[in-house]
């Protein structure tokens, strides 16, 4: 069976870092980006089926870079991070197509079901790109 391929695309090397080894923990082959303009040009060059991006950066910003990505592939899971959920962040992902949002704490946390939850559901929708 193939490992289900994710892009992790936030600024932060340490979330990175702890967020990628919980995925492999979980059997997923993760990829990782460190700005919206490399997590792109890896979504681009590396096919992954499931992205997870953070939704403020420097630079290119979470919903900057959802909108370059959607250019590319309409349908592909996305799961966004945010640290600080704001409605009009909210708003403006979900009408980009975003599967759901994850709370930041929740990555460093026990309670892990959030992003347990939201990968399942981004699985689910990338059965439904086939």
């Amino acid at each position: 069976m193939l490992k289900t391929k994710v892009l992790l695309i936030d600024d932060e090397a340490d979330f990175i870092e702890v967020v990628k080894l919980r995925l492999e923990g979980w059997g997923y082959d993760v990829l990782t980006a460190s700005s919206g303009r490399a997590g792109i040009n890896e979504f681009i060059n590396k096919k992954p089926g499931i992205i997870i991006l953070d939704y403020m950066m420097p630079g290119m910003d979470g919903i900057e870079a959802l909108k370059e990505i959607r250019k590319i592939d309409k349908k592909i899971p996305v799961i966004m991070f945010t640290a600080f959920p704001q409605e009009k962040a909210i708003d403006q992902a979900m009408k980009l197509g975003v599967c759901t949002f994850v709370p930041k704490i929740s990555a460093y946390s026990d309670a892990e079901n959030a992003l347990r939850s939201a990968l399942k559901i981004a699985e689910g929708n990338s059965e439904d790109r086939d």
